[in-house]
């Protein structure tokens, strides 16, 4: 081990860095030097490699788990600012490291980071070889609250993680740390005694004390205006912290009071620093960026149709942002070539993690010239009443260029103004291409964007080239640094990495022949039909439900590789097995035909790989993923139920709402709430809710959140709780997602409900609705899911959006406006899932004003759909619109039938009389109001509605409202 970071460290001094020692005080991360997190601050150069301990006390587990350690080794990098290059660089520390990248499985997968407490985030990958995360790669976009400028990137490789893969051993312990010497001879005294006082032996009240005492200085630090110092400090606060929450002496109040402190201090000294920095006048100077690339001046000209390439080559995007860039891109390119004169074929988008795929067939060589007539002022005005120009037509001509006496005439509305027509010549294809292409490019945005070394551009992920060809014509593209060119880039591991290509026709099969299969949908094709062969060479059928799109979207080349694992891991709960397979590894399970699960996976390696090899990386991470989850199983079914609940005092909700113990409280009392109101076993649901979020506090959920409710089910069922309780708490967090399964049991579906308006009540209290894309609560799918839980259960209308969220808000501070605002947010997302559902705009709005009861606004949907054509109901909802439409607001339903005397209001009196008046539903409604067409359409024939005598007047409107307020509640008439 200590080879390899020599290795490491040799490579990056070659490269221009700069080494410093680890840091003289406990840090949990190398970011957290000053090395890196002040440095990156400001305009000044820095290229700086170190080795990192890293010290986390939750991590601490005696030296017994065989990936876990509460002292752990970084390498980090800082390349200050971007060099262009960054993954090739990092790929050749690889190589200097040993590994052979072109027969090992190297991606970059999505992975963003963020610190509240620095103020801190990048967005970036985490690297994986062979299946294992072995570096974090980030693009750091703010440190202290404050936006870098320049971006640096940020390298931190997990030295035992790589080095266990490299000597193939499965614990830490056994890593050859040097000649003769083990890691765990070397450091396992020290692994163990540190997780002693980690977890056991702190005092907790000393260490109180210290942070007290070392908040203190730092604050005294900065008054002295002296950050580096100040900067110890608040590290030492830091690891403190970290001491106390290992030995669970947290409370919420403390912890958001020790996280706002920690956080103000760390953006004081960040702001400090930067300062005196500038008061030094930038000692390493300032970094340059690539200056802005000249837009092109001369273009080639084609002379035939031709087809269009356009290639957009970036570093790996997230698999989601392939799919949305494919879709902007494909909207940008044909909404701006319709607002040319170029005439062309259909266009055609691809994407790939590291390219968007443009191809056009049939663009024109050039425009048309066309005529482009401008309006001036009425001829009455232009000339006077001797036919002089006026100062009117003299500056209209002026403006455009030209003499009065060349100004025409042109006649609109038959009024006749002066008017100036000119022939504007067509440009060709390539020019109007270039401008075309670039505004494509300069106008990309993404979910989450960040900068890298460009002066001006943003995106997902830096866009690294540009190639433009139309035919084999090359299209000159400028925009902002980048320019385009007639090369591409294949797989960095190629004997020739960058390509030239000669022209855009067949370029799909130019890509293929360097091993990338650019269009999605055949990647994905490739992916089922060699992951289903060899998943039928064990037995078995793959699962690729929910996945296929990601790892579709992950690869260039997909290479399907089957690995296996100890059957004796089958003893765990197969979820636990899928969910480490699905979402950690991105692997696809293989199960029987009867849907048991088999001691098998499909990886799918990117590109060109030895298979052997790759096989053999991913089952040992897949053996590591299982063994730290036997570990946790194992542990969790010794600890009591009540003693996980008892843990969730220590996890902070949010603020104001306090700790999840807190909310599962509030979750179980609101249930209770909803049973006064529907008829359920209340003894099932209230054990349910006094166990409710239970397996938050289990070292399982911890450590694989999504298990939440699987393992409430598990270990509850393992503890003697009936089959009742424990559905209803596997239940409680269902549907996790729009499709999902729902509660099955009404206690299940009680607790889901208490759950979702707990999250919305809450939340909305105290301001913290979604805003744009950001949801971190998850309001979003709290709202789908509630709604979608009420329409499931017809029994339980009587619990509406108004009387949930009214009951939700017992001992919560909510306002009126907060809860209305949550109901309308509510109504929102039942709109759009009825909408998704493929349901007519105008029957759901008319539907709408029910959705406070989403069960009636389903039976009224589905009713109305049925009746949609019916000629007799068709001609009531046009009688009921007459009706609405004469009828002001304001006019009460209420009226004196005595002053009615034409035979016609008579009539229409006496019919509506008639009607039932207890009717429910809309088809009963049709079937109690139908008599009422005829009446009003005969009305409205023969009666004068507003006549002058005011008592006349007054009962036909008193009518008319009447007919109007009876039919009110049963739809929006106005919509169909």
């Amino acid at each position: 081990m200590q080879d390899a970071l020599l290795a490491l460290t040799k490579y990056w001094t070659d490269r221009g860095c700069i080494v410093v020692q680890p840091f003289n005080t406990e840090v949990g991360a190398g970011t957290l030097n000053p090395a890196t997190v002040l440095r990156v601050l400001g305009p000044e150069p820095w290229r700086v490699a170190y080795v990192e301990p890293s010290v986390r006390p939750d991590d601490a587990r005696y030296g017994e788990n065989p990936n876990r350690l509460q002292t752990h080794t970084q390498f980090q990098v800082i390349l200050k600012p971007d060099p262009g290059d960054p993954q090739e660089l990092y790929l050749g520390s690889l190589e200097a490291l040993g590994i052979d990248v072109r027969a090992h499985d190297v991606r970059f997968v999505e992975d963003n980071w963020a610190s509240p407490a620095l103020g801190a985030w990048g967005l970036g990958w985490e690297v994986w070889l062979d299946g294992l995360e072995i570096t974090q790669f980030t693009y750091f976009q703010q440190a202290g609250g404050m936006t870098l400028d320049p971006v640096s990137v940020e390298i931190t490789y997990g030295i035992e993680r790589i080095m266990m893969a490299l000597q193939g051993v499965d614990h830490f312990k056994k890593i050859a740390y040097a000649p003769g010497i083990s890691y765990g001879e070397a450091f396992g005294q020290a692994e163990y005694e540190m997780s002693r006082y980690y977890l056991d032996d702190a005092d907790v009240e000393a260490n109180k004390r210290l942070f007290e005492e070392f908040a203190t200085e730092a604050r005294r630090m900065l008054d002295a205006r002296l950050p580096v110092p100040a900067h110890s400090f608040v590290l030492k606060c830091s690891h403190i912290f970290n001491v106390l929450d290992a030995r669970g002496s947290i409370s919420t109040t403390e912890r958001a009071r020790a996280f706002g402190r920690m956080r103000g201090l760390a953006r004081e000294v960040a702001a400090l620093w930067a300062e005196r920095r500038s008061e030094l006048g930038h000692p390493l100077g300032v970094a340059e960026l690539p200056a802005v690339v000249e837009k092109p001046s001369s273009f080639e000209d084609v002379v035939a149709p031709a087809t269009l390439l356009f290639e957009i080559g970036t570093e790996e995007l997230p698999p989601h942002e392939v799919l949305r860039t494919v879709d902007a891109v494909r909207s940008a390119v044909t909404a701006k070539l319709e607002a040319t004169r170029l005439t062309s074929g259909e266009v055609t988008v691809h994407g790939t993690p590291r390219r968007i795929v443009v191809l056009v067939p049939a663009v024109s060589p050039r425009e048309p010239d066309a005529e482009r007539t401008v309006r001036g002022p009425r001829v009455s005005a232009a000339f006077d009443a001797d036919g002089n120009p006026t100062k009117a037509v003299q500056g209209f001509a002026r403006g455009q260029g030209v003499e009065v006496s060349s100004l025409g005439r042109v006649v609109e509305n038959d009024v006749e103004f002066v008017a100036s027509t000119r022939t504007e010549a067509g440009r060709g294809a390539v020019e109007v291409l270039s401008g075309l292409l670039g505004e494509v490019v300069a106008e990309l945005r993404a979910e989450k964007n960040m900068k890298w070394n460009d002066p001006k551009l943003s995106f997902t992920r830096p866009i690294r080239w540009l190639l433009a060809l139309l035919g084999r014509t090359p299209v000159p593209v400028a925009v902002s640094s980048l320019a385009s060119g007639t090369s591409t880039r294949v797989h960095r591991t190629a004997d020739e990495p960058v390509v030239e290509v000669s022209t855009a026709d067949g370029y799909l099969d130019f890509l293929a022949g360097h091993g990338i299969q650019v269009d999605g949908t055949a990647r994905a094709a490739t992916i089922v039909a060699a992951a289903q062969e060899l998943a039928a060479s064990v037995g078995g059928v793959v699962e690729v439900d929910g996945l296929l799109d990601e790892v579709t979207n992950l690869v260039e080349w997909p290479t399907p590789i089957l690995g296996s694992f100890e059957e004796r891991y089958l003893e765990l709960p197969a979820q636990i097995l899928t969910t480490v397979m699905r979402k950690h590894q991105r692997y696809l399970p293989v199960r029987t035909a009867d849907g048991a699960l088999l001691p098998h996976f499909v990886a799918v390696a990117n590109g060109s790989v030895d298979a052997d090899l790759v096989r053999a990386g991913n089952e040992a991470v897949l053996r590591a993923r299982y063994e730290d989850a036997a570990f946790f199983w194992r542990a969790d079914l010794k600890t009591p139920l009540e003693e996980m609940k008892a843990g969730l005092a220590k996890l902070t909700f949010a603020d104001k709402l306090g700790s999840m113990a807190d909310r599962a409280a509030r979750i179980a009392a609101l249930a209770g709430r909803f049973a006064s109101v529907v008829e359920v076993d209340r003894e099932t649901l209230d054990r349910a809710g006094a166990l409710a979020k239970f397996d938050l506090g289990s070292q399982m959920v911890i450590e694989l959140s999504s298990l939440a409710g699987v393992m409430a089910r598990e270990y509850a069922a393992r503890a003697g709780e009936t089959p009742e309780v424990a559905l209803a708490l596997w239940e409680m967090e269902l549907p996790r997602s729009a499709g999902d399964a729902l509660p099955s049991s009404v206690p299940g579906a009680l607790l889901s409900l208490a759950d979702r308006f707990d999250l919305l009540a809450g939340l909305f209290g105290i301001g913290a609705q979604p805003t744009g894309s950001s949801d971190p609560f998850g309001l979003r799918r709290a709202a789908l899911g509630a709604v979608t839980v009420l329409r499931a259960f017809p029994d339980l209308r009587e619990i509406t959006l108004p009387v949930a969220l009214s009951l939700a808000s017992v001992g919560l501070e909510v306002s009126a406006e907060a809860l209305e605002t949550a109901r309308e947010f509510a109504v929102r997302r039942y709109e759009q899932a009825l909408l998704d559902a493929g349901h007519e705009h105008r029957f759901v709005q008319a539907v709408l004003p029910l959705a406070d009861s989403p069960v009636l606004a389903d039976e009224t949907l589905a009713q109305l759909e049925s009746l949609a054509g019916n000629e007799s109901f068709d001609a009531l909802v046009a009688a009921l619109q007459r009706v609405r439409r004469i009828v002001p607001g304001a006019v009460e339903a209420s009226y004196d039938a005595s002053v009615l005397s034409e035979p016609a209001e008579v009539a229409l009196h006496e019919a509506f009389d008639g009607v039932p008046r207890d009717v429910t539903g809309l088809a009963a409604f049709f079937a109690a109001a139908e008599g009422l067409t005829g009446p009003i359409n005969t009305f409205f024939d023969e009666v004068l509605v507003m006549a002058e005598d005011e008592k006349v007047k007054a009962a036909r409107l008193g009518l008319l409202a009447s007919i109007r307020d009876f039919a009110a509640p049963v739809l929006d008439w106005t919509q169909l």
